[in-house]
Protein backbone atom coordinates (compact mmCIF):
# COMPACT_ATOMS: atom_id res chain seq x y z
CA UNK A 1 0.00 0.00 0.00
CA UNK A 2 1.30 3.63 -1.04
CA UNK A 3 0.03 6.17 1.15
CA UNK A 4 0.26 9.72 -0.94
CA UNK A 5 0.44 12.42 1.21
CA UNK A 6 0.54 15.82 -1.86
CA UNK A 7 -2.67 16.30 -1.52
CA UNK A 8 -4.90 18.02 -4.86
CA UNK A 9 -3.84 21.25 -5.59
CA UNK A 10 -1.35 21.32 -2.99
CA UNK A 11 2.48 21.60 -3.54
CA UNK A 12 5.56 21.57 -1.36
CA UNK A 13 8.05 24.64 -1.87
CA UNK A 14 11.00 24.82 0.33
CA UNK A 15 10.10 21.77 2.53
CA UNK A 16 6.34 24.08 3.44
CA UNK A 17 2.97 23.31 2.51
CA UNK A 18 2.50 25.66 -1.05
CA UNK A 19 -0.60 25.97 -2.83
CA UNK A 20 -0.44 27.93 -6.56
CA UNK A 21 -1.88 30.41 -6.92
CA UNK A 22 -3.66 30.23 -10.11
CA UNK A 23 -3.57 27.86 -13.29
CA UNK A 24 -0.43 28.57 -14.64
CA UNK A 25 1.51 28.32 -11.74
CA UNK A 26 0.18 24.81 -11.34
CA UNK A 27 1.32 23.80 -14.51
CA UNK A 28 4.71 25.25 -13.66
CA UNK A 29 4.93 23.28 -10.64
CA UNK A 30 3.49 20.12 -12.55
CA UNK A 31 6.23 20.23 -14.98
CA UNK A 32 9.12 20.23 -13.24
CA UNK A 33 11.11 17.16 -13.11
CA UNK A 34 11.22 14.64 -10.15
CA UNK A 35 13.79 11.96 -8.48
CA UNK A 36 12.63 9.31 -6.29
CA UNK A 37 14.78 8.65 -2.94
CA UNK A 38 14.13 5.75 -0.41
CA UNK A 39 13.79 5.95 2.86
CA UNK A 40 15.01 2.39 4.78
CA UNK A 41 15.52 1.50 8.01
CA UNK A 42 14.41 -0.19 10.69
CA UNK A 43 10.37 0.64 12.49
CA UNK A 44 10.67 3.09 15.13
CA UNK A 45 14.19 4.61 14.02
CA UNK A 46 11.93 7.85 13.25
CA UNK A 47 11.78 7.51 9.02
CA UNK A 48 8.17 9.02 8.95
CA UNK A 49 9.78 11.90 11.54
CA UNK A 50 12.62 12.44 9.76
CA UNK A 51 10.69 13.00 5.95
CA UNK A 52 7.54 15.39 7.59
CA UNK A 53 10.42 17.24 9.04
CA UNK A 54 12.19 17.46 5.78
CA UNK A 55 9.01 18.18 3.71
CA UNK A 56 6.99 20.40 5.97
CA UNK A 57 9.93 21.84 8.03
CA UNK A 58 7.66 20.88 11.11
CA UNK A 59 8.55 18.80 13.73
CA UNK A 60 5.82 15.37 13.25
CA UNK A 61 3.77 15.43 16.08
CA UNK A 62 2.32 12.07 16.37
CA UNK A 63 4.45 9.46 14.57
CA UNK A 64 2.77 6.10 13.79
CA UNK A 65 3.96 3.33 11.80
CA UNK A 66 4.18 3.16 8.22
CA UNK A 67 2.37 0.55 6.53
CA UNK A 68 3.89 -0.34 2.93
CA UNK A 69 5.03 2.93 2.21
CA UNK A 70 4.40 6.78 2.37
CA UNK A 71 5.47 9.48 -0.31
CA UNK A 72 6.01 13.01 0.47
CA UNK A 73 7.79 15.71 -1.42
CA UNK A 74 10.15 18.61 -1.03
CA UNK A 75 11.66 20.91 -3.64
CA UNK A 76 14.93 20.90 -4.76
CA UNK A 77 16.63 23.84 -5.74
CA UNK A 78 19.28 22.41 -7.84
CA UNK A 79 22.81 24.61 -8.23
CA UNK A 80 21.10 27.09 -6.10
CA UNK A 81 22.41 30.49 -7.12
CA UNK A 82 24.07 29.37 -10.12
CA UNK A 83 23.45 30.02 -13.22
CA UNK A 84 22.70 26.20 -13.47
CA UNK A 85 19.65 26.81 -10.86
CA UNK A 86 16.85 25.25 -12.05
CA UNK A 87 14.17 23.35 -9.46
CA UNK A 88 12.98 19.70 -8.80
CA UNK A 89 10.80 17.75 -7.13
CA UNK A 90 12.35 14.89 -4.69
CA UNK A 91 10.09 11.98 -3.89
CA UNK A 92 10.91 10.66 -0.60
CA UNK A 93 9.59 7.27 0.03
CA UNK A 94 9.53 6.29 3.86
CA UNK A 95 8.71 2.45 3.61
CA UNK A 96 7.53 0.84 6.16
CA UNK A 97 10.90 -0.93 8.43
CA UNK A 98 9.41 -4.14 10.12
CA UNK A 99 10.95 -7.68 8.96
CA UNK A 100 9.42 -10.16 7.15
CA UNK A 101 9.62 -13.61 5.67
CA UNK A 102 11.61 -14.03 2.18
CA UNK A 103 8.32 -14.43 0.58
CA UNK A 104 6.79 -11.30 2.38
CA UNK A 105 9.60 -8.91 0.87
CA UNK A 106 9.32 -10.08 -2.47
CA UNK A 107 5.41 -9.41 -2.69
CA UNK A 108 5.63 -6.15 -0.52
CA UNK A 109 8.49 -3.62 -0.64
CA UNK A 110 10.47 -5.01 -3.83
CA UNK A 111 7.71 -3.01 -5.50
CA UNK A 112 9.09 0.41 -4.02
CA UNK A 113 12.39 -0.34 -5.19
CA UNK A 114 11.83 0.03 -8.65
CA UNK A 115 13.60 3.39 -10.96
CA UNK A 116 15.32 4.66 -7.49
CA UNK A 117 17.50 7.76 -7.65
CA UNK A 118 19.00 7.59 -4.26
CA UNK A 119 18.88 6.05 -0.64
CA UNK A 120 18.69 7.63 2.45
CA UNK A 121 19.70 5.05 5.47
CA UNK A 122 18.12 5.94 8.70
CA UNK A 123 19.59 4.48 12.08
CA UNK A 124 18.38 5.36 15.58
CA UNK A 125 21.97 6.46 17.15
CA UNK A 126 20.09 4.97 20.61
CA UNK A 127 19.89 1.51 19.17
CA UNK A 128 23.41 -0.69 17.71
CA UNK A 129 21.09 -3.19 16.04
CA UNK A 130 19.46 -0.71 14.28
CA UNK A 131 23.09 0.76 12.59
CA UNK A 132 23.65 -2.95 12.42
CA UNK A 133 20.74 -3.82 10.02
CA UNK A 134 21.34 -1.04 7.63
CA UNK A 135 23.65 -3.60 5.93
CA UNK A 136 20.56 -5.70 5.50
CA UNK A 137 18.97 -3.01 4.20
CA UNK A 138 20.86 -1.62 1.86
CA UNK A 139 21.57 -5.50 0.05
CA UNK A 140 17.87 -5.70 0.07
CA UNK A 141 17.78 -2.24 -1.88
CA UNK A 142 20.27 -3.03 -4.40
CA UNK A 143 19.53 -6.50 -4.89
CA UNK A 144 15.83 -6.24 -4.94
CA UNK A 145 15.59 -9.70 -6.96
CA UNK A 146 16.99 -11.25 -3.83
CA UNK A 147 15.31 -11.50 -0.45
CA UNK A 148 17.91 -11.57 2.65
CA UNK A 149 15.65 -12.97 5.63
CA UNK A 150 17.99 -11.84 8.60
CA UNK A 151 20.79 -9.71 9.49
CA UNK A 152 23.97 -9.98 7.68
CA UNK A 153 26.57 -8.65 10.12
CA UNK A 154 29.97 -10.93 11.05
CA UNK A 155 33.23 -9.90 11.97
CA UNK A 156 35.80 -9.76 9.56
CA UNK A 157 36.94 -7.21 6.35
CA UNK A 158 34.26 -5.17 4.58
CA UNK A 159 34.71 -4.89 1.27
CA UNK A 160 34.01 -1.02 0.75
CA UNK A 161 34.62 -0.90 -3.18
CA UNK A 162 30.97 -2.75 -3.85
CA UNK A 163 29.92 0.67 -2.38
CA UNK A 164 32.97 2.96 -4.08
CA UNK A 165 31.09 1.40 -7.46
CA UNK A 166 27.77 2.61 -6.34
CA UNK A 167 25.88 4.71 -9.12
CA UNK A 168 23.42 5.16 -6.74
CA UNK A 169 23.67 8.13 -4.12
CA UNK A 170 23.17 7.30 -0.50
CA UNK A 171 23.00 9.34 2.84
CA UNK A 172 23.25 8.05 6.06
CA UNK A 173 21.19 9.78 8.65
CA UNK A 174 21.11 8.97 12.59
CA UNK A 175 18.48 9.85 14.45
CA UNK A 176 17.87 10.73 18.40
CA UNK A 177 20.97 12.35 18.76
CA UNK A 178 19.48 14.00 21.97
CA UNK A 179 19.05 10.71 23.82
CA UNK A 180 22.82 10.27 23.62
CA UNK A 181 24.68 10.83 26.95
CA UNK A 182 27.46 13.34 26.73
CA UNK A 183 29.94 10.63 27.87
CA UNK A 184 28.69 8.22 25.08
CA UNK A 185 28.66 10.76 22.21
CA UNK A 186 32.35 9.96 21.25
CA UNK A 187 32.05 6.29 20.87
CA UNK A 188 28.66 6.86 19.05
CA UNK A 189 29.86 9.35 16.99
CA UNK A 190 33.13 7.18 16.11
CA UNK A 191 30.77 4.11 15.15
CA UNK A 192 28.73 6.29 12.95
CA UNK A 193 31.84 7.26 11.30
CA UNK A 194 32.79 3.75 10.33
CA UNK A 195 29.25 2.98 9.06
CA UNK A 196 29.61 5.72 6.73
CA UNK A 197 32.81 4.95 5.23
CA UNK A 198 31.76 1.55 4.79
CA UNK A 199 29.17 3.42 2.73
CA UNK A 200 30.47 5.77 1.02
CA UNK A 201 28.42 8.22 2.11
CA UNK A 202 28.15 11.64 4.04
CA UNK A 203 26.41 11.29 6.85
CA UNK A 204 24.03 13.81 9.06
CA UNK A 205 23.44 13.10 12.81
CA UNK A 206 20.01 15.07 14.12
CA UNK A 207 17.27 14.89 16.47
CA UNK A 208 14.02 14.96 14.56
CA UNK A 209 12.41 16.69 17.40
CA UNK A 210 14.24 20.31 16.67
CA UNK A 211 14.04 22.53 13.91
CA UNK A 212 17.91 23.73 14.35
CA UNK A 213 19.54 20.49 13.26
CA UNK A 214 18.50 21.65 9.86
CA UNK A 215 18.61 25.19 9.67
CA UNK A 216 20.11 27.37 6.92
CA UNK A 217 23.67 27.44 6.73
CA UNK A 218 24.29 24.74 9.25
CA UNK A 219 26.42 22.15 8.15
CA UNK A 220 23.15 19.38 8.20
CA UNK A 221 21.32 21.64 5.54
CA UNK A 222 24.66 21.76 3.05
CA UNK A 223 25.12 18.03 3.24
CA UNK A 224 21.45 17.61 2.48
CA UNK A 225 21.32 19.94 0.10
CA UNK A 226 24.95 18.22 -1.59
CA UNK A 227 23.07 14.78 -1.74
CA UNK A 228 19.92 15.42 -3.01
CA UNK A 229 22.02 17.82 -5.70
CA UNK A 230 24.49 14.38 -6.64
CA UNK A 231 20.52 12.73 -6.95
CA UNK A 232 19.30 14.78 -9.65
CA UNK A 233 22.67 15.05 -11.21
CA UNK A 234 22.98 11.11 -11.34
CA UNK A 235 19.63 10.98 -12.74
CA UNK A 236 19.34 13.52 -15.75
CA UNK A 237 23.01 14.69 -16.26
CA UNK A 238 25.23 11.53 -16.67
CA UNK A 239 26.83 10.55 -19.74
CA UNK A 240 26.23 6.66 -18.61
CA UNK A 241 21.94 5.99 -19.46
CA UNK A 242 22.39 2.84 -17.60
CA UNK A 243 23.14 5.15 -14.21
CA UNK A 244 19.24 7.28 -15.28
CA UNK A 245 17.24 4.80 -14.53
CA UNK A 246 18.10 3.87 -10.64
CA UNK A 247 18.37 0.17 -10.26
CA UNK A 248 16.99 -1.03 -13.30
CA UNK A 249 20.25 -2.19 -14.76
CA UNK A 250 22.04 -2.27 -11.81
CA UNK A 251 24.99 -4.48 -11.00
CA UNK A 252 24.54 -7.17 -7.78
CA UNK A 253 26.17 -6.31 -5.05
CA UNK A 254 27.30 -9.02 -2.06
CA UNK A 255 28.37 -8.70 1.11
CA UNK A 256 31.57 -10.96 1.51
CA UNK A 257 31.72 -10.70 5.13
CA UNK A 258 31.06 -6.69 7.32
CA UNK A 259 32.69 -6.20 10.48
CA UNK A 260 30.89 -3.98 12.77
CA UNK A 261 32.81 -3.22 16.40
Amino acid sequence: MIQKKLSTGTEFKMGVSYRPQNISERQIMASLDRVKVLVLGDSGVGKSSLVHLLCQNQVLGNPSWTVGCSVDVRVQDYKEGTPEEKTYYIELWDVGGSVGSASSIKSTRAVFYNSVNGIILVHDLTNKKSSQNLYRWSLEALNKDSSPTGVIVSNGDYDREQFAENPVPLLLIGTKFDQIPENKRGEVLTRTAFLSEDFNAEEINLDCTNLRYLAAGTSNAVKLSRFFDKVIEKRYFTRDPSQMTGFTDRKRFNFKSLHYD
